[in-house]
Formats: C-alpha cells, sequence, structure tokens
C-alpha cells in the first residue's frame, strides 16, 4: 500500500518504511522529531520521488489522482475565507464518501454548528470540522496530525471509536497520545531527530524497555494507561 526508500531532505534521514494494504499506523516522536514533516512527503505536499502509493509513484499522480489517494489532515484548521461557514466547508470537501453531510454533522455532533464561520469555531470544534472533512473526503488513506489535539474527554472518545471504526480507510494517525495510540493498536513509527527509531507492531513498542528508551522516568504506566510521571 505505501512504502519509501531511502528518502531525505534537510530533516529527515534515510527514511525507509512499509505498510501493507490495510494496515494502518501511529507515528510517534517528540517534538521536532519530523513527524509532520514525514506527513508531508507522503501525501506530495513536499516533493519526493521516494514514495510509493497503492504501487504507483506519488510524484508521477496528477492532483485528482493523488486526491483519491491520499488525504492530510492537518493539526490546525486554516481558512482563507473568513465567511465560509461548516456546511460549505464540509461541501467542498465531499469527494468519494458514500456518507452526506448531514449524518456527518450528527455523527459528530455539529448539526448546530453547521451555519457558522469556520472562523469563529472553538479549536476542538474546528478539529472535528476537520475530521468530518476526512470522512466526506475518503481518500483511501488518511494522515491524521493530532487528530485529538485540543478535545475535552467525551469528544476525544468520540474521535476514537470514529478512528478505531470502518467509517474511513486505511490511515496514519500522528499523535503524542500514548494511550491513543496503545488503544488502536496499530503499527508503530517512533521517530527522533528526523530519523526513525522504531518501526514494530503496537504491542512490542508498549514494552517496558521501549518505553523506557525513548520516554525514560517521564513516563509511568499505571494498568495501561500512560500518564506524565510528576
Amino acid at each position: 500500500m505505501l512504502q519509501v526508500e531511502n528518502f531525505s531532505n534537510n530533516i529527515l534521514t534515510n527514511i525507509n518504511f512499509h505498510l501493507h494494504d490495510n494496515e494502518n499506523l501511529i507515528i510517534l516522536g517528540s517534538n521536532g522529531a519530523g513527524k509532520s514533516t514525514l506527513a508531508k512527503v507522503l501525501c506530495g505536499i513536499s516533493y519526493s520521488d521516494a514514495v510509493e502509493l497503492f504501487s504507483q509513484m506519488l510524484h508521477l499522480l496528477n492532483a485528482k489522482e493523488r486526491a483519491e489517494l491520499i488525504n492530510y489532515i492537518p493539526p490546525k484548521l486554516e481558512i482563507f475565507d473568513e465567511y465560509i461557514s461548516l456546511r460549505e466547508y464540509l461541501e467542498l470537501s465531499e469527494l468519494y464518501s458514500q456518507l452526506n453531510i448531514n449524518h456527518v454533522l450528527e455523527l459528530l455532533d455539529l448539526q448546530t454548528l453547521q451555519h457558522k464561520p469556520c472562523i469563529t469555531l472553538s479549536s476542538g470544534e474546528q478539529q472535528l470540522t476537520m475530521l468530518a472533512s476526512s470522512l466526506l473526503h475518503n481518500a483511501k488513506l488518511t494522515i491524521f496530525d493530532e487528530p485529538t489535539a485540543n478535545l475535552d474527554p467525551q469528544k476525544t472518545l468520540k474521535v476514537y471509536k470514529i478512528l478505531a471504526s470502518d467509517s474511513i480507510g486505511s490511515r496514519i494517525i500522528i499523535t503524542h497520545d500514548l494511550n491513543l495510540a496503545y488503544k488502536l493498536g496499530y503499527k508503530v513509527l517512533y521517530m527522533s531527530d528526523g530519523k526513525i527509531e522504531f518501526f514494530d507492531e503496537n504491542k512490542k513498542f508498549f514494552e517496558d524497555s521501549n518505553l523506557d528508551k525513548f520516554f525514560g522516568d517521564s513516563l509511568k504506566r499505571i494498568d495501561n494507561y500512560f500518564v506524565v510521571n510528576l
């Protein structure tokens, strides 16, 4: 499904990994590790001739072909039209999904906000708006960059259930939330200083030896929940 071979730029060094069909991935790492830079390479925002996606070289695809295969959901909603409403924004996102806008609005409890300008939404509401747009786009592979940032516990649970469901195709999730990463159970890629330090199954990453290696004494495990060791 996805293969990257020997890619380097001014931030990333010797990136090599592959995902098989229907595999999902969690990307973890400290701030500045290169996670979002890698995401932009994978979806073609940053040029690379080292990415193969669904047996096609990404840099050879036109915009329409690329949009069908991959979608990147950034950590922050950027709106260039201060008057565009949430519903109008979602109308622009409708591409390959069998879901309709009303269904997605109901799924994410956004019905009462649909006519509000996106620029007036709270950070958490904007986060849900971007998730809604991903459902309506429905690319074969979606990259979510910090999808639960700025969300309260109830909304985080709602997003988790969607990310764990069959509502979307294959997915790559960039997050600092170790509880989300652990519960989803996806394969894990851990980055540090632009390099891949770990790429393997979820269960192996969350072994105590790896947690000690990557997080030291800053992390505490309590009944398979992970908290900062204050």
